[in-house]
Parts: C-alpha cells; structure tokens; sequence
C-alpha cells in the first residue's frame, strides 16, 4: 500500500509571480537553444543504445528517429500500457535508462529505489519550465486540483522523501500533459456550448444506456466512475483524489449495478480500441484521450471532446533516470530528457491535443494557426494536421475547453495513485467481471 510521503505545503517561489497574460511568454527569456549547438558525442558514447521505457503516448517512432538525428546516439523504445511500465520499471531498474511515467507514480518508484535524484542544475531550461508543473498552478489564483499534482512530489527533501519544498534535486523532468474528460457524438448527443451543460454524469445517464464506454485503467476508470456519481447525486466523496475503501466499495456496487443494467456496452484498453467503439456505433459517449477524438474528426465522425462544468481529469507526464543509469549513459539520458523541452517534440505532441511544460518554444516548431487552435483555443482557420500529418481538426472547429490557461484552470482531480490503491484494484477487477 501506498505511504503518503508528499508535502502538503506548496512553497511560494518567484515563479508565483506569472500572470494569465505573461506566462506563456516566460520561455522566451531563455538562451538560444542548445539544438543550434548540439552536444557533443565521444566516442564512447557512439556505440551504445539509450534505453528507454514508457507508453505508446510517447515512445513513437517518428520521435525516437528525430532524438537520434539531433543527439547522436542510438535510442531504443520499449512501450507498454502504464500499469506495466510501472511494473517494470518498480521491480527492474537495471532494464532501463530512462523512464516515461505519470507524476502520479512518482512515489511508487521512489520508495522502490528504482529511479534517482536529478540535478536541477543539468536541466538547461529550468527556470523557463511552467509554473504548472513546480506549484500545481499556472497563476496563483487559479485552483489546484485534488489528487496527485504534478508538483506534490517533485522535490526531493532533506530527509530523503519527496515533496513540494524547492531543492536542487527533483524526482523527475516535467513533460508531456493534458486534461481528460469524455467525448461524445454530436449526431445524437447535442449540447448547447455556451450553457456549460457537459457533465460528467452523463456517463451514468439512463437516456445513454447501452451505449456508454469506459476505459479499463483502475486508477483512472474509478476516477471518470467517482466524478459520474458525484456529479448525479449517487454518491458524495470527502477527497475525490484519495477514496477511502468503503467509499471505493460504495462506488464499485453503484458501478456494478449500472453495469448488471446495461448501461456499458464498452470497456476499452487502448485509444485505438476506443476509436473503434465510437466508429462502430457501439457507443455514443464514452471516456476518451485526446488522440482518439482528433482521430475520429478526421474521420468526419463528429465527436466532442466535453469540458465538464464539474473539471476536468488531470494528468502530467515526466521522465526519470534509472537508479542503475551511471557514467556516461548517464549523460546521455540528461541530453535526451533535455532534448524533449526544446519544440519539436513538444509540436509533435500538440498535434495530438497535448501540451509541453515549456510551451512557448513549441512556436517555432509550428504554425500560427496551428498555436492559436491547440494552445489559444482559437478558432481553426483551416484544417489542421495531426501528428500522422491526416487532417485531425477541421476549418471552424474550436478546441472544447478554450485556452491551455482556460482548460489547466477547470481541474477537478489529478490522476492519482490513492492510499487504497491495492484495494481497488482488487475491487475494479470485480467490477470488470461482474
């Protein structure tokens, strides 16, 4: 069972300072980019592969190709759902270098001294990384969220644990992130945007019964289930981001029970697998990442991806270092976790609807209506690519939510991993069998 380890304190730094009007501009007071310069390769680095492990979210070839075109050295992928990468990467640090997790995981391998303290001094952009990831929060006003904040167990303290008190060492590099929520198909479900009607109770709308999908991830299938419930009036949570087991039970038996009434035709496993049901027509409003809505509207499929008036789901991306990484491999994986802050990485995930914990530089990777769709919540004035270069928004389309600030503003809870994560995996999987 997870131990809490995390502070509860968010320190005040000057990064509190950023306002809603400057903070995206913060990047451009950085050096010139070490890309113009890239680092140099010793021969000893030549002839070695950097190994890292993470989600098909991330380790995509066209991005392992690009690494390896601009630092010099082979890289080697290996993808796996989330719950296996943590598996792996808890219980054999020696077959990695370079970790892909979720913030909210953080703990897990810290307490299995399977990763090791960064030096926030070799992260060349430190200071221009975004307010989000260092203090939960872009502007000081703006609400943090329940749950895992990215920043909750960034730091590593003097006493060895993590938590929010700035030091020079962090438990991981602050990446790739988004908010999540459900889509739904416009054809059958119309909304009216600007009454801010989306909810996510509907997910557990009897007028959708049989044709509802959720996405098989306990830690996160239970948290799209607990805001559905709460946002109808069938169950109340004193911490949404940290149920206690007999609330896990009370939501499994609502969940159960729903399920035995057919009200889910659909659990996935994969964004792929998530397309298909909504193409297919075996739902109409389902639990969703951000691809899989791109994808299906490049399809001609209208589906919405809904900004809950409740909030959204939020989650954050880092990479870490293998406790077992030394020398020179080590090195490398610094230059490979400072190759992703630089743009190109950061447009090539915001062509699928995710956002980079240095925004502004992504500018110059790519075109002014391209950043005025995916990060100002501007109106398409054309269609857009994806990341697959296939037509993902069409002209006149406008990102649900609004703005980054706007969508990073409305988070009800942080992907988390709660004290009585064990116990609910037990009690998820007698849901799935139910």
């Amino acid at each position: 069972m997870k131990t809490r380890t995390t502070e509860t304190k968010v320190e005040t730094t000057g990064n509190n300072s950023v306002t809603r009007r400057t903070f995206l501009k913060a990047g451009c007071a950085g050096t010139a980019g070490w890309l113009i310069s890239p680092p140099v390769v010793h021969a000893s680095r030549k002839d070695f592969t950097l190994r890292v492990l993470g989600t098909n979210m991330t380790l995509q070839e066209k991005i392992r190709r690009q690494a390896e075109k601009d630092l010099g050295f082979k890289i080697a992928f290996e993808a796996k759902g989330s719950s296996g990468v943590l598996q792996k990467a808890s219980t054999r640090p020696e077959s990695f270098d370079v970790c892909e997790q979720a913030a909210n995981s953080i703990n897990v391998l810290w307490q299995a001294n399977a990763i090791q303290p960064l030096d926030k001094h070799r992260i060349r952009r430190w200071k221009e990384i975004s307010p989000l990831c260092k203090t939960g929060r872009l502007t000081p006003e703006m609400n943090i969220g329940a749950g895992d904040a990215p920043h909750k167990s960034l730091y590593v303290q003097n006493d060895g644990l993590l938590g929010t008190q700035e030091t020079d060492q962090v438990s991981a590099l602050p990446h790739v992130h988004n908010v999540d929520s459900f889509g739904y198909n416009t054809n059958i479900i119309t909304n009216d945007e600007s009454s801010g009607n989306e909810s996510w109770g509907w997910l557990f709308d009897e007028r959708y019964r049989g044709r509802v999908g959720l996405v098989n991830n306990p830690a996160i299938g239970l948290l799209d289930a607990a805001l559905a419930a709460q946002a109808q009036g069938l169950l109340q949570f004193k911490d949404i981001g940290n149920l206690t087991r007999n609330e896990i039970d009370n939501l499994i038996e609502l969940m159960v029970d729903y399920k035995r009434r057919g009200q889910f035709n659909g659990i996935w496993n994969s964004i792929s697998q998530s397309v298909s049901f909504m193409k297919t027509g075996r739902v109409v409003i389902e639990s969703m990442f951000s691809p899989a809505v791109s994808t299906l509207n490049g399809m001609g499929i209208p589906v919405r991806y809904a900004a809950p008036r409740e909030g959204y789901r939020g989650w954050h991306g880092v990479l870490c270092l293998s406790s077992k990484t030394n020398e020179y491999v080590r090195d490398a994986a610094y230059d490979y976790m400072n190759w992703w802050l630089e743009g190109w990485a950061g447009a090539h995930m915001a062509r699928q609807g995710y956002y980079m914990s240095i925004p502004e530089l992504i500018r110059e990777h790519v075109r002014p209506v391209e950043w005025n769709y995916w990060y100002e919540g501007q109106v398409a004035t054309q269609d857009l690519p994806g990341a697959d270069g296939r037509t993902a928004v069409l002209k006149g389309d406008r990102r649900s939510g609004g703005s980054y600030y706007d969508r990073l503003s409305n988070v009800a809870v942080w992907n988390t991993v709660m004290d009585s994560y064990e116990y609910s995996l037990i009690r998820w999987y007698e849901f799935l069998t139910a």
